[in-house]
């Protein structure tokens, strides 16, 4: 639990964090001035706009706001993702393309995970309930609602005066 949750503090730093590698690294291994105006003018926004976008689809399930740590799946999708980004700041040119074209494939797989459990955690369970603090419950039959409600019968009858003489 401790490793999800703090995959869960570490979303938010990373979308500043990662494309600040991409600067650091650029300077640190000589890229070139291609390789700058590469990292300044697509990879720091789009890293930084991608991670931010990802970070607001995680935070926008339920279990994970309750619990403040991600799901597994997350973690490896982010570990992947973040360390194939990672690895495209050390600038090697014999293994650099295949690397940005693995980073953006896998920043795509990512985003669809990220919808097919939000997805999955939002659409409605006939069999589990979940409370306002996240925990999972499965309702006894006197919980479910009922299909017909009873209906309450008034019967009201008229008295007859008597004739008027």
């Amino acid at each position: 639990m401790w490793l999800r949750r703090a995959f869960f503090g570490w979303l938010i730093p990373s979308a500043f964090l990662l494309p600040l590698w991409l600067l650091v690294g650029w300077a640190v291994f000589n890229a070139g001035g291609w390789a700058f105006l590469w990292v300044l003018f697509l990879a720091i926004p789009g890293v930084f706009l991608w991670q931010l976008l990802l970070t607001l689809l995680v935070r926008a399930r339920g279990t994970v706001r309750a619990h403040r740590a991600v799901s597994w799946w997350d973690v490896l999708g982010f570990t992947v993702w973040q360390g194939l980004v990672i690895s495209l700041g050390f600038f090697a040119e014999s293994w650099w393309a295949p690397m940005m074209v693995l980073a953006i494939v896998a920043g795509i797989a990512l985003f669809w995970l990220e919808l097919w459990q939000l997805w999955s955690e939002a659409r409605p369970s006939r069999f589990v309930l979940h409370t306002s603090e996240g925990m999972a419950y499965i309702p006894s039959q006197a919980e479910e609602p009922q299909t017909t409600a009873p209906r309450e019968v008034i019967v009201v009858t008229e008295k007859q005066a008597p004739p008027a003489s």
